[in-house]
């Protein structure tokens, strides 16, 4: 039975596959659009799926869903502007509209899609609710057969945070919070005051905190939230903008916060990087209480995480290091893209009964390796089309050995293998690395390759076996969604003074021996790896190690700031062409930059891709 599941119209669009409880494909839309977190129907994302499942030749389509119900997001809307009104006017009238044309007709859209693949519209059509959505791809491919879940976004139909348990194929919420009161909304709020983009640059604010200090915790839990036991909170809403206008914050919260919000790509000054720590440390204290409530109703020693905020890979890190849990799996799509993959999960589990299988290599997400991969034959026809220069090396192994080798000599690589990976974060299937050890890479990968903020710090990625002796940790985190402290041993004395220099400065100073992924303070945002989830990355790791005696390396996602990673060889070939990558791997193609031809573009590409 083949279950379609999208998520779509709200940010981070996508589309799944699921065959008799299966992940077959999942994708988001933004890969194909070249638009970051396109809100669009996902209809390149829904034809890839239908492919990559060999639809409509190998059968019907038989359901298909949607990620949350529209009808109740309206009433929410009808509600909220009643409320407010007559404040909320203006923007009543934008969304009100908005919402007409795109959500009202959900099901036919999606008939059209498919009708124009020729695929026949499924007889059974559902919508699930946002937040069981969530808590669907948070339990489901997990690797436990029992488990509290907790989910927590910004707000679906009217649930901001949820708990509940699962056991077996059957899923149960027990517990809400309800908007506007919004773990997920004050932390954008936050993020816009500080100068950055909602639904975008919540994770700039997560990278920024560390440079600042808790100054504002308690002017947050005095005035802006009543942080609860029960894992309840409440926002005083005098001080959001978010229910009857155009911006996040009133003029109550810059008067609380002493001004306006920051211009966006001006000086971030200690202003910023205080409230981002203070914001940070609160969300934190919501997170635990949650997580605590969860554990106390319902006596499961394991935790699913999913929803936006599950992306907080700080606050990830230090609860599972707290114990509150035995173990904790967060699934790896956690946003609004994943959504499509929980409800194609909870039609075939919860109503359709259908038992879960036991996943192969720990869970059931396949290393989140889910989306589009190219044939070679494909790939060189254009290289040799667009005249690009390369060399083969079909053996693996040789493959490996030749990407370790200009790792080792400080060359930054392309990494571009296999099936994409599906949610936010690149696992070297399309990534860009680099020697961690370099006490200049950083600001190099930042000025040079990605073309971001210099305070941006990179993640490792490292040999399983081997994570034990960088980091305080005794975990795998095979999807990058954890932080982990770097063990005090390979830690660099740092002069306290140079902590309150210029941010540009701070970021440049070496905090460990393997600088160029060691936060300012002393974390990092760990990848492991082994060899069954990705045989090249491990082989790779293995060749660095045995040439440098070192088992990591940095890990970026391959794209350039504003731009969706890199989906076809034509992306990849792009976007190393326009950086500062000097080698790039499509499969068994590797190309070197001095050996291409001068390409001119006729027009300022950055201008292409909206700044996050």
């Amino acid at each position: 039975m083949d279950i379609l599941g999208i998520s779509a119209l709200y940010h981070d669009s996508a589309a799944c596959l699921l065959r008799d409880g299966e992940i077959i494909a999942a994708v988001q839309e933004e890969r194909f659009t070249r638009l970051k977190h396109d809100s669009r129907m996902p209809e390149n994302a829904i034809s890839y799926c239908l492919a990559e499942g060999g639809l409509p030749s190998a059968g019907n389509l038989d359901a298909a869903v949607f990620y949350d119900k529209p009808l109740s997001k309206l009433v929410r809307l009808l509600d909220t502007y009643t409320e407010t009104s007559p404040r909320g006017l203006k923007s009543f009238l934008m969304a009100i509209p908005a919402w007409l044309k795109q959500k009202a007709f959900i099901p036919k859209q999606v008939e059209e899609i498919l009708k124009s693949r020729g695929v026949a519209f499924p007889k059974k059509f559902y919508f699930a609710e946002h937040h069981v959505s969530h808590a669907a791809s948070a339990f489901y491919p997990s690797p436990f057969e029992k488990a509290a879940i907790v989910t927590l976004d910004g707000v679906g139909e009217w649930a901001t945070t949820a708990v509940g348990e699962g056991e077996g194929h059957n899923i149960k919420l027990l517990y809400e919070n309800r908007f506007p009161h919004s773990i997920g909304l004050l932390y954008s709020t936050f993020t816009y005051y500080t100068g950055f983009r909602v639904n975008s640059g919540e994770y700039k604010l997560m990278g920024l905190a560390p440079y600042g200090e808790p100054v504002y915790v308690d002017r947050i839990r005095d005035n802006l939230v009543d942080i609860r036991e029960d894992g309840s909170y409440r926002l005083n809403m005098k001080y959001f903008g978010y229910l009857d206008g155009l911006t996040m914050t009133t003029r109550n919260f810059e008067r609380l916060f002493e001004g306006l919000p920051r211009r966006p790509e001006s000086p971030i000054s200690q202003k910023e990087m205080d409230l981002a720590r203070s914001v940070q440390a609160v969300a934190e204290e919501i997170i635990f209480n949650t997580a605590r409530y969860a554990r106390a109703v319902t006596g499961k020693p394991n935790l699913c995480l999913a929803g936006g905020v599950a992306l907080n890979c700080v606050a990830n890190g230090k609860l599972l290091a707290s114990g509150i849990f035995d173990d904790i799996w967060i699934q790896p799509a956690a946003g609004d893209a994943g959504g499509a993959l929980g409800a194609a999960f909870y039609v075939w589990h919860q109503l359709m009964g259908n038992d879960r299988k036991k996943p192969r290599g720990g869970d059931s997400m396949k290393n989140a390796l889910l989306g589009p991969s190219f044939k070679p034959e494909k790939t060189k026809s254009f290289l040799d089309d667009n005249g690009f220069v390369y060399e083969v090396v079909e053996d693996e192994d040789e493959r490996a050995g030749i990407v370790a080798g200009h790792v080792a000599e400080g060359r930054v690589v392309g990494l571009f293998q296999g099936r994409m990976e599906f949610g936010p974060r690149a696992l070297c299937n399309r990534s860009i690395i680099a020697d961690a050890r370099s006490r200049t890479m950083q600001s190099h990968l930042n000025l040079a390759t990605k073309f971001r903020e210099s305070f941006r710090p990179f993640a490792p990625v490292v040999l399983e076996e081997d994570a034990a002796e960088y980091f305080e940790m005794n975990h795998d985190s095979p999807y990058m969604l954890l932080v982990a402290p770097v063990k005090k041993e390979r830690r660099l004395p740092v002069e306290k003074p140079a902590d309150q220099a210029d941010i540009r400065q701070r970021v440049n100073i070496p905090r460990s021996d393997v600088p160029a992924i060691t936060h300012v303070d002393f974390s990092a945002r760990v990848q492991t790896v082994n060899r069954d989830q990705n045989p090249f990355a491990y082989s790779i790791l293995q060749k660095f190690k045995a040439a440098t005696g070192c088992s990591l390396v940095v890990n970026t996602s391959f794209n350039v700031r504003g731009e969706p990673i890199v989906c076809t060889p034509e992306d990849a070939c792009r976007c190393f062409m326009r950086t500062g990558m000097d080698v790039l791997v499509l499969d068994k193609f590797i190309l070197l930059k001095n050996r291409q031809p001068e390409r001119k573009e006729q027009t300022d590409w950055k201008e292409d891709y909206v700044l996050d």
